[in-house]
């Protein structure tokens, strides 16, 4: 009997589609899209009611497949490829000895498509979650350049640096976010709790007092009284900025902002070049055509204004000029980074000297990281002090004019 299926998939120009079709199951689904010259993504049974078959999902184990899972995997797939096991027995293998049962059933998946005569980059691509556009593109010119234990190692190394580059910033960055925390819940405490108790001191004293004073005993009493209305405000500009954030054009402003911001617009700028040259650069070295790479760096850059840069780029690549110089006209890209890549193409080394501008960055980002520690450090100290100790000063500041309330 025939289901109907909803489907979304790539044609032979990259462009994502979706549509329906009716078949018995979700391999006939797949054989149709490939005869008709599309790479299938995701696949999925149409309910009776309309809507989409969904699964239950616990909060926290849905399927989510970690930069470590991935690399740990590329690292081990390779390793046995060139030992001489077969693809079917490695990934077999791979599968039963995966840590992640999510990854574990993907991994499975794979191998049953790859049994069925399906390519292992076709294969891998059915699963984004897991295999990003990068990760794909490399496997397809691994295979078709017959080096794919190689192509593997290159991955594994790749999701490794950005792994331990990601781990190295969200280190530095907890220790701010935990100060900060300490002062919201201190201000929080004490105009709940310590406040209060002065106002009613105040309010039978009489008098005028000072504008700090005044300005905390309003924050209190709006805390105190219209607490739910400053919980509702707070999600309503959340969920707002989240909305904003996830268009395409607040997500392209608030790029844009953060290359902007004091000191951390250096470092987002500074990753956002380093993932740009890694990632260019593992791509050509693995033999795929520079615009289709040009594609997936847009793609994985993870920045709004160096992806449209990319993209503007390329437009240009496409009518035969070089990478160098379109890419000057972008300011986001430093001219190191124009000059490196201009002498990459006039050699013939664009992959050595891609690779040389992403470790500059990478040990720049990592110097910035080191000295941005040790000065937000005794900044965020130094902020605590002042937060708590003005708030004890707007509170004692009418002690000692006293007598002057009383009068």
């Amino acid at each position: 009997m025939a289901t109907t299926f909803t489907y979304k998939a790539k044609d032979e120009k990259g462009k994502t589609k979706k549509g329906e079709i009716s078949a018995t199951s979700q391999a006939k689904v797949a054989s149709t899209l490939r005869n008709q010259g599309m790479t299938p993504i995701l696949i999925e049974q149409k309910a009776e009611g309309g809507g989409l078959k969904t699964e239950i999902k616990i909060p926290g184990l849905s399927g989510r497949v970690s930069f470590k899972d991935t690399a740990l995997f590329s690292r081990q797939f390779a390793t046995m490829i060139n030992a001489g096991l077969s693809l079917l027995r490695a990934l077999s293998i791979l599968a039963d000895q995966s840590e992640n049962p999510a990854f574990s059933k993907i991994i499975l998946d794979v191998k049953s498509d790859v049994e069925q005569g399906t390519s292992l980059s076709q294969a891998m691509s059915k699963h984004p979650k897991a295999f990003n556009d990068l990760y794909t593109s490399m496997v397809k010119a691994g295979e078709v350049g017959g080096v794919l234990d190689d192509t593997l190692l290159r991955l594994a190394d790749t999701l490794e640096a950005q792994m331990e580059l990601k781990n190295k910033i969200k280190s530095a960055m907890m220790y701010p976010i935990a100060v900060f925390g300490l002062v919201v819940l201190i201000v929080t405490a004490m105009l709940i709790f310590v406040v209060p108790m002065f106002e009613a001191l105040y309010a039978d004293l009489g008098g005028t007092l000072p504008l700090p004073t005044r300005v905390l005993l309003f924050l209190s009493t709006a805390i105190t009284t219209y607490w739910y209305i400053m919980i509702a405000l707070a999600a309503g500009i959340f969920f707002a900025f989240r909305a904003w954030k996830n268009t395409e054009v607040g997500g392209a402003q608030l790029d844009a902002i953060k290359l902007k911001i004091p000191i951390f617009g250096k470092l987002i700028h500074k990753t956002a070049i380093a993932r740009f040259a890694h990632t260019m650069a593992s791509l050509t070295r693995t033999g795929v055509p520079i615009l289709q790479a040009m594609d997936i760096v847009s793609e994985t850059a993870g920045n709004a204004v160096v992806a449209r840069a990319v993209q503007d780029v390329k437009d240009s690549v496409s009518q035969g000029e070089s990478m160098a110089e379109p890419l000057a006209n972008h300011p986001v890209f430093p001219t190191m980074v124009v000059q490196m890549i201009a002498v990459g193409e006039e050699t013939g080394a664009l992959d050595t000297m891609l690779e040389k501008v992403g470790d500059f960055y990478d040990a720049e980002v990592e110097a910035m990281v080191e000295g941005l520690t040790s000065l937000i450090e005794p900044l965020l100290i130094v902020m605590l002090g002042a937060t708590v100790g003005g708030m004890l000063m707007a509170l004692y500041i009418p002690m000692f004019k006293i007598v002057e309330l009383v009068q």
